[in-house]
């Protein structure tokens, strides 16, 4: 059988990565009303695993902070990256999912402003022991 199963304006025509990042997109937008001058310089970006090494680290990170470096044309901005497969593996149901994947942001913006959580997201996200 060939062609398309599903059309795309259809859910689950989707990927799982696409979905994924549809709800890092809308934890930004979640964030950006309160901090958008704070956040208009810092690029968000997803990958599947984070870098590390099993044997020395005991902890896997759901995301992490990159401060801008350099100058001139080698300059890279500030950056979040979100772990995809950590996340997924941690959560049971998609609300789950999109409640994870907002509280690993709000915790990277709040190390990249060096506030507390609560202070980023008041409205109680953010509380969790994912990180």
């Amino acid at each position: 059988m060939r062609g398309t199963l599903l059309p795309p304006d259809v859910p689950a025509y989707a990927t799982r990565g696409e979905r994924f990042d549809d709800l890092v997109l809308d934890a930004v937008e979640h964030l950006d009303h309160r901090w958008s001058a704070e956040l208009a310089d810092v690029e968000f970006a997803v990958e599947d695993v984070p870098p590390v090494d099993p044997a020395t680290d005991d902890n896997v990170p759901l995301a992490a902070y990159q401060p801008a470096s350099g100058k001139g044309r080698s300059a890279t901005p500030r950056r979040i990256v979100v772990y995809r497969r950590p996340l997924e593996a941690r959560a049971l149901i998609t609300e789950d999912l999109a409640e994870l994947v907002l509280d690993a942001i709000i915790h990277q913006v709040a190390e990249m402003m060096d506030v507390d959580p609560a202070v980023i997201d008041p409205e109680g996200h953010g509380w969790g022991d994912e990180e």
